[in-house]
């Protein structure tokens, strides 16, 4: 379990608001188990502006350390999340994108090349966008995310990074 606490937000994005948040779910209870805390977490229906509007409160918000969004990467007339995203980054972590899509592939194939996940800083938080599959969440979670939280991961991670 992780020594340093990180203070973590989650954005699910959905463009159907009765459908059930299993990944969002997933990702809260993930952060919990992992030491951090799920200090917020929102909904959004899709819409780049909206996306950004939950982003930008949490990026200027002190009490936010951690963004987790999920939804909104994968082809679709929602596919909102990457352009909302990146619009806001201080600087890109290109790496997180290219990682998941390799992992993403050695456990589903060729559909990996239609995840846009990415990941980004903005005013010190780092913000990962991984899809809305459970099965794809839970892949980013164990295998990238959870060790970036992690300040034991050597030689390099976020949780120093962003720790207020």
């Amino acid at each position: 379990m992780a020594t340093i606490s990180l203070k973590c937000a989650v954005l699910t994005i959905s463009s159907d608001p009765e459908r059930a948040d299993n990944t969002g779910d997933f990702l809260e209870q993930a952060l919990t188990a992992a030491g951090h805390q799920c200090v917020a977490r929102e909904r959004s229906n899709g819409c780049l502006y909206d996306i950004r509007k939950h982003l930008s409160q949490w990026i200027a918000d002190s009490g936010v350390e951690v963004i987790l969004c999920n939804g909104g990467t994968g082809y679709g007339e929602h596919k909102n999340t990457v352009p909302a995203a990146r619009a806001l980054f201080d600087e890109e972590v290109s790496g997180f994108g290219e990682l998941f899509r390799a992992l993403s592939y050695a456990d589903i194939g060729s559909g990996a090349i239609q995840s846009e996940a990415l990941a980004g800083l903005a005013n010190d938080k780092v913000i990962f966008c991984v899809p809305g599959s459970e099965g794809a969440a839970k892949l980013a979670w164990r295998e990238l995310i959870q060790p970036q939280l992690d300040e034991g991961t050597t030689p390099c991670n976020f949780a120093r990074h962003c720790a207020g």
